[in-house]
């Protein structure tokens, strides 16, 4: 009899603490949840050290000598995680990494140097070197504020790549004025710096950022709106002086000023409803990167690496195919 009520307790204590942080602790299921899915895709969290600066990513495969590797930029407030739906239909044996930007989950919070444009995209190299990816070229790939960055690094360090993708890229001057971009106006003139649409402090104003980024509603459960609150509560001073940062002088219209720089191929990923940055954009970069490549997905609005993972993965995957095999026709040409 003792050993029937023992085993029960074995078997029940593991639910009871799941209904618990369910309901108590949902920011514990979020990142229950993103661990199990990083670990289904084969995926490893890592540190890396430069000097005393700490970068927290998560990687899988190694570098090979056939296709270059994968490094993954993402966008404001979010994490290497955000990547894991296009990472679920990239090739195994691809070398794929994704990093914490500065100041972000694992990755270290030091000053505002760090955090304009110029500042990360000095801290994404110092990564590139830490971790031994600067031996050949690689293709990276940035969104939103993670795209700014890497138009910028594939500005200042063009010998690193082999090739470079934009998608919805932050950092432009654009013909059309997103919907984002005209409350930022209505925010400058009325001064409350404390509504910024992008660091929301409620449930109200989280369910108002997924529908501003997200051209398809999410129908989440309410505890993991809850989960996604409650992780990034705690963050929101950092976030606010970040955006700060990549809003002012210094940064705004950092990818603008340096497209005529960028020699590396060029990808353009946007959706078209997108109303964080306008998708006019796409046409800004072309006008100065003629050869680029632009693919504006319909149905998808900003957050392009959850509407159309899979989408996104074939086009990234079509690109560095097709630059692989203009690499080789360059070679026997020569």
């Amino acid at each position: 009899m003792e050993l029937i009520m023992l085993s029960g307790g074995i078997l029940v204590l593991p639910v009871l603490a799941f209904i618990t942080s369910f309901l108590f602790w949902p920011g514990v299921l979020v990142n229950v949840y993103n661990w199990y899915w990083r670990r289904s895709l084969g995926l490893v969290v890592r540190y890396s050290q430069s000097g005393s600066y700490r970068f927290c990513y998560c990687s899988r495969g190694t570098p090979n000598g056939t296709t270059p590797s994968l490094l993954l930029l993402h966008g404001f407030s979010a994490t290497k995680d955000m990547w894991l739906p296009v990472i679920k239909y990239l090739p195994k044996s691809l070398h794929v990494v994704c990093v914490d930007m500065p100041g972000h989950e694992g990755t270290s919070r030091t000053c505002a140097d760090d955090y304009s444009i110029q500042g990360q995209v000095t801290r994404i190299h110092q990564f590139v070197q830490s971790i031994g990816l600067d031996k050949r070229p690689f293709h990276l790939v940035g969104t939103s504020m993670g795209g700014n960055v890497a138009g910028v690094y594939a500005a200042r360090y063009p010998t690193y790549l082999s090739s470079v993708t934009l998608v919805c890229p932050a950092g432009l001057v654009y013909p059309t004025d997103s919907e984002f971009i005209s409350r930022l106006r209505e925010i400058e003139k009325t001064q409350q710096d404390d509504s910024i649409p992008l660091i929301p402090s409620t449930p109200q104003e989280l369910e108002d950022m997924l529908r501003l980024c997200c051209y398809t509603p999410l129908k989440l459960p309410r505890q993991v709106l809850r989960g996604l609150l409650a992780n990034r509560i705690p963050n929101n001073g950092f976030y606010k002086e970040l955006f700060m940062e990549i809003i002012g002088e210094k940064s705004r219209h950092s990818l603008q000023e340096n497209l005529h720089l960028i020699k590396s191929p060029v990808q353009v990923i946007w959706g078209k409803e997108d109303q964080v940055v306008d998708v006019s954009g796409a046409t800004v970069v072309q006008a100065a990167l003629p050869n680029c490549e632009v693919a504006v997905l319909e149905n998808c609005g900003h957050s392009v690496a959850l509407e159309r993972p899979r989408k996104a993965a074939s086009l990234i995957m079509n690109f560095m195919s097709a630059q692989a095999v203009s690499g080789e026709s360059s070679k026997k040409l020569s």
